[in-house]
């Protein structure tokens, strides 16, 4: 089973009242310097009146131990207050750390919960997440249909790991019809972004492939690579 660690992303906000946004902006400006402490110091003030990207900023430093000691129990309670309030990073980062048991008790069902919250929010990384939960059943009931649904979702917005997996799926009729040849499309797709398991996957199906099956998945594999780019985060 892999899991994605957490994705570090700092949202800049233009709806904030014009203190805040200023508060803001400068703790942004001071992250990007590596002053972290002056960061924590803009943004504090504003996590603890409740705006969710604080929060969530907050809870990064902690998480990642930048301008304060390492501590991600105070990240998850970071985390936790601004994925409440619907922050998709936050529920993401917040899953991540219950499917890891790092200032928390492990716990897959409640990171399936939130990895949900997030993939519902259209965040790939979560898509995937909560895709691997149902391949292996790990605090949800294991169920290949439901795996499939969330590796299509994140492997359409060009996720290489997601499109590699739904290869597999693909091969071994798993939570979809076998189909070889989208099998191939999906793992030559991942294979050219550099993915080594869906190039050594695409080197094994290549055998079993006839000439006219071959031509399909080629076929498909081009198609898929239009459609379904690798995206920045």
């Amino acid at each position: 089973m892999m899991l994605l660690r957490t994705t570090l992303i700092f949202l800049i906000l233009i709806m904030l009242p014009a203190l805040g946004q200023t508060d803001y902006l400068d703790g942004v400006a001071a992250f990007t310097r590596d002053d972290y402490q002056t960061a924590l110091s803009e943004w504090r003030p504003l996590a603890e009146s409740g705006q969710a990207d604080a929060q969530f900023n907050l809870g990064v430093l902690y998480d990642e131990g930048l301008g304060v000691k390492q501590d991600q129990a105070q990240a998850v309670q970071w985390y936790r207050r601004a994925a409440e309030q619907g922050h998709a990073q936050a529920q993401y980062n917040l899953a991540v750390l219950y499917a890891s048991g790092l200032g928390v008790a492990q716990d897959y069902a409640e990171a399936a919960r939130w990895y949900r919250q997030a993939a519902l929010q259209n965040l790939r990384e979560a898509q995937f997440n909560l895709g691997v939960l149902y391949e292996n059943g790990f605090g949800i009931n294991q169920d290949y249909t439901e795996a499939a649904h969330w590796y299509r979702q994140a492997a359409e917005q060009g996720h290489i790991a997601a499109q590699n997996n739904l290869g597999v799926l693909y091969v071994n009729g798993q939570g979809v019809p076998q189909d070889l040849m989208v099998a191939y499309a999906w793992y030559e797709v991942a294979a050219a972004w550099g993915n080594t398991k869906a190039r050594s996957n695409r080197d094994q199906l290549i055998r079993k492939l006839d000439p006219a099956q071959l031509k399909e998945g080629q076929r498909l594999a081009d198609e898929y690579a239009k459609r379904y780019r690798p995206k920045s985060p």
